[in-house]
């Protein structure tokens, strides 16, 4: 047969609705008779053994359907399907097994490493065309699903990123309220998320750590960041915004902040929530409850110490405290990032996480990038001396 030689193909480009159909047999015969029965309806490669036929089926436009002896010299039908099966880039072409053995045993195996179908030889035009055509119909309808799933799987991911912006959005803007009757900028809330973030990405490297701090975790820790300092809103302004000294009786109502918070988030999540979808307000509630605690106990709300104090709060601890020394404010100018270094360095094993102050120290300069990609604006503030 002319238009078939020992291993040959069709032209490469798909054209209008003709189907890619690659034909593998050892045998010049057989390629023929199967080649001429199905090229009027579709393109017709060939190839004439296992090694030549894998590589037709790596180029592009890939076969749509393939025809596949399985007593071959080189590499025998069973062999070239489950390599065909086992590469990502072909395991989902149907394979119909056309062979001489007729035994059901033969035919199970076939069937058993992922073919489609199996036609025995002699064959007979009519029956390969039909089940070409039966084959080509049910990949076409697979296809399609395929296609419309990787669509709405699209719109969903979309979907999912646009509602997570807005809520990250909302949080700050939320937290920002609190931060602004405080006179606090909403560059501080950016800061210590980011502060949050690199200690804990630098502890799930740490020995320890890696379990109490998958992915998911320190996501849930970078976006309850923002609601630290929450409870303020509760605090009444003559208190928050008093310039000077608080007196004692003032500073243990200031110090209520972090109770109100926690109550504040804890009733927003309320009962009937989605535990999963509100997994970062109960790390917030710990954060804004626990994040002035000190590691040897002598911190608020409840005097918690060491590893009692959740993890999340012991980070934003020092994140909070790094900030707020570094920062510029009405009644001080910004302390020196070696200075401030000092007195976390101080503050280790008595303040601090002994852990989360190493995770800093080794974080360092990334923390000096963070406090200069968000620093603050100059402008005047009211006088506030806490």
């Amino acid at each position: 047969m002319d238009q078939f030689p020992n291993d040959a193909q069709a032209p490469l480009g798909r054209t209008q609705d003709r189907r890619v159909i690659l034909v593998v047999d050892d045998t010049p015969e057989n390629l023929a008779v199967i080649g001429e029965c199905l090229m009027a309806e579709h393109q017709v490669r060939v190839a004439n053994g296992g090694q030549r036929a894998l590589e037709l089926a790596h180029l592009e436009p890939r076969p749509d359907l393939i025809l596949l002896d399985i007593m071959m010299p080189d590499m025998d039908g069973y062999t070239v399907l489950r390599r065909l099966k086992a590469d990502v880039n072909t395991r989902d072409i149907p394979v119909i097994f056309v062979s001489a053995l007729s035994d059901t045993e033969d035919e199970t195996l076939g069937l058993s490493l992922g073919a489609e179908d199996y036609i025995t030889k002699p064959v007979r035009p009519a029956i390969v065309k039909a089940r070409v055509r039966a084959h080509l119909q049910s990949k076409a309808a697979r296809d399609l699903l395929r296609d419309h799933n990787k669509v709405l799987e699209s719109e969903v991911s979309h979907r999912v990123a646009q509602y997570r912006q807005v809520q990250d959005v909302a949080l700050r803007a939320l937290a920002s309220l609190a931060e602004a009757r405080d006179n606090d900028t909403g560059n501080h809330i950016l800061r210590t998320q980011a502060y949050v973030r690199l200690l804990a990405e630098d502890l799930a490297r740490q020995p320890g750590y890696a379990e109490q701090l998958p992915p998911a975790a320190i996501e849930a820790y970078a976006k309850a960041a923002p609601l630290h300092d929450i409870g303020k809103v509760g605090i009444p302004d003559h208190i928050l915004r008093k310039p000077g000294k608080l007196t004692p009786r003032e500073w243990e109502v200031m110090k209520t902040h972090s109770q109100i918070g926690a109550e504040a988030i804890a009733r927003a999540i309320g009962q009937d929530r989605d535990p999963e979808a509100v997994a970062f307000l109960r790390t917030a509630i710990d954060i804004a409850r626990h994040h002035h605690e000190r590691w040897d106990g002598s911190g608020y709300p409840s005097g918690l110490q060491g590893e009692a104090i959740p993890l999340p709060a012991r980070m934003m601890a020092l994140a909070d405290v790094f900030d707020a020394l570094i920062s510029a404010r009405s009644y001080k100018v910004p302390m020196p990032l070696a200075d401030a270094e000092a007195i976390l360095l101080q503050g280790r094993g008595s303040h601090f996480d002994p852990a989360v102050v190493d995770a800093y120290l080794r974080q360092r300069e990334a923390f000096a990038a963070v406090a200069e990609r968000f620093a603050d604006q100059a402008a005047s503030q009211p006088e506030c001396m806490h």
